[in-house]
């Protein structure tokens, strides 16, 4: 497949390959750290990226040694003066860059994998975890950092580590701040693999990943998607009920209908995601 370079800016850039698109932040100098026009500008490839009816997996990954370190700290107002406290106050800023850069990844349309090229800290650890695969290079680190400056765990983190790792591990890693290898995350639950090799590899197996989801219903992936995240909020009645009703409308699809006359003519099917 060619390989398209459909945007480029400072902070984050995005190419298309075939039926899937490859998202890097781009802040190297920074270890891609988010700063407010990053979270902009990574928003509006997404955007970009799902109005592509042929684009059906996506990639996530960072530039250079990091993946993403987190905020950017430097962007917030700590210059001294009597209202530094409420110029710095980072509730204003969650509500509105990171909180919508969580939801909106996690809402795409299509599967997305994460190719973890280095340390994870902070919100960028969040970023991994909102999406619904990710493989790491065996030299990433992820990190909780937010004790280490004071804060809680934000961008999702709350919510994700615990579903991903548990209730115990989760405290653990919130509350002291320690760094976990690739290996580790992985025995844990947090992420799907790790790859053994330089970051390139790491990033080649990523898309090959994404290339082999984009070829899958990829409605009911994302209806599987959204299955799994809700059921810890859901008893078992509900959750099945919630299957019933999912089921149903994956019964109106294309790839439905496709899949089992295929299973039926022992033949491979020819999914649209439709």
């Amino acid at each position: 497949m060619t390989s398209t370079t459909s945007d480029q800016t400072h902070s984050v850039l995005w190419r298309q390959d075939g039926d899937i698109a490859v998202v890097t932040l781009n802040r190297p100098h920074a270890l891609n750290s988010l700063d407010p026009d990053m979270h902009q500008v990574l928003r509006e490839a997404l955007d970009a990226i799902e109005a592509k009816p042929e684009i059906r997996a996506l990639v996530l990954t960072g530039a250079g040694r990091g993946f993403c370190a987190g905020a950017d700290l430097s962007s917030f107002d700590f210059t001294p003066g009597d209202d530094m406290v409420e110029r710095a106050d980072p509730g204003p800023v969650i509500e509105r860059l990171f909180n919508p850069t969580t939801r909106r990844l996690i809402a795409l349309r299509m599967p997305t994998v994460c190719a973890v090229n280095g340390v994870a800290a902070g919100a960028g650890a969040s970023l991994v975890m909102a999406c619904d695969m990710a493989l790491a290079t065996a030299s990433a680190s992820f990190i909780q950092a937010f004790s280490k400056i004071g804060l809680i765990p934000d961008a999702g983190s709350s919510w994700l580590l615990p579903h991903r790792v548990g209730l115990a591990r989760a405290l653990g890693l919130a509350m002291t701040g320690q760094k976990l290898s690739a290996q580790d995350a992985k025995d844990m639950g947090m992420i799907w693999d790790v790859v053994d090799g330089e970051p390139e590899a790491c990033l080649a197996q990523a898309e090959q990943l994404a290339h082999q989801l984009a070829q899958m219903p990829t409605r009911a992936l994302v209806q599987t998607r959204h299955l799994i995240r809700q059921a810890a909020e859901r008893d078992l009645d509900s959750q099945l009920d919630a299957e019933r009703d999912a089921q149903s409308a994956m019964g109106k699809t294309h790839d439905y209908i496709e899949g089992v006359q295929a299973f039926l003519e022992k033949r491979p099917p020819q999914f649209k995601g439709e």
